[in-house]
């Protein structure tokens, strides 16, 4: 049987930072071998990579959410100094959010612009995050040619064309927990209709929890019903959507080595 492995997670948040050694008992009995530690501040980047410095299965990303305003702007040279480890594989999550902050928001997309140039520069894909953004955060990939470095697009909830267009620059898509919501229909067309070549699985934990546990605190060992709910939609194996969607996080993530 093939491991799963959670592409999206923030074990280092205090709803799960309290007892790691059983979240990572838990993802062993779910048969989730691997987790990508995700940074939201650079302030917070340091525990993140400890996570992953302590824990063999644990990988780290570097950057700062599109959520914290106020943040000094980030220079591209700050996060590749931050990538050069052999445990942080990716740049971000980075992207764009209209849905929480309005006003002028060109500090979002400036911040946004200086994590593809870090990922280009350092060869690291982009973990983005897109809300209520979809145009311009396609708009600035295409500029930037964040193609050159690859991603994800994370926790997706965007249309089929917004999918299709990051696919064309050579993006991934991830999907969460919201895919076993009820008021999910769109989104779960969408994920019947991603490359298997392109798809990953994620939990986003400690938010998002799948159905059956919607609405208390998620953890990395559920993204088994994510992966669960996505194959049941493309009528296929769990184990074959297992199989591909590990192959392809190892792919993507080419510096995060299976132990």
């Amino acid at each position: 049987m093939s491991p799963l492995v959670d592409s999206h997670c923030h074990l280092d948040f205090p709803e799960l930072a309290a007892d790691i050694p059983g979240a990572l008992a838990e993802m062993d009995a779910h048969g989730v071998s691997h987790a990508l530690c995700v940074s939201v501040t650079l302030e917070d980047f340091p525990r993140v990579r400890a996570l992953a410095e302590a824990h063999a299965n644990l990988f780290a990303s570097v950057g700062t959410h599109p959520d914290y305003p106020g943040l000094p702007p980030i220079a591209p040279e700050t996060l590749v100094t931050g990538a050069d480890h052999p445990k942080v594989v990716a740049i971000g999550e980075t992207g764009l959010d209209y849905y929480r902050l309005t006003g002028d928001l060109e500090w979002q997309r400036e911040r946004f612009r200086s994590h593809i140039r870090a990922a280009r520069e350092c060869g690291k894909p982009l973990i983005i995050h897109t809300r209520s953004a979809a145009e311009d955060t396609l708009r600035i990939m295409r500029e930037e040619r964040a193609g050159e470095a690859g991603g994800v697009m994370h926790c997706f909830t965007e249309s089929w064309e917004t999918a299709a267009a990051a696919m064309d620059l050579g993006f991934y898509i991830s999907f969460s927990g919201i895919v076993t919501f009820k008021n999910a229909a769109a989104l779960r067309e969408v994920a019947r209709c991603v490359s298997l070549e392109r798809l990953l699985v994620e939990t986003d934990s400690p938010y998002l929890a799948p159905v059956p546990y919607r609405g208390k605190t998620n953890r990395p060992a559920w993204v088994k019903y994510v992966a669960e709910e996505v194959a049941r939609l493309r009528g296929i194996e769990f184990s074959d959507l297992a199989a591909a969607t590990t192959r392809n996080f190892f792919t993507l993530f080419r510096s995060a080595h299976a132990h």
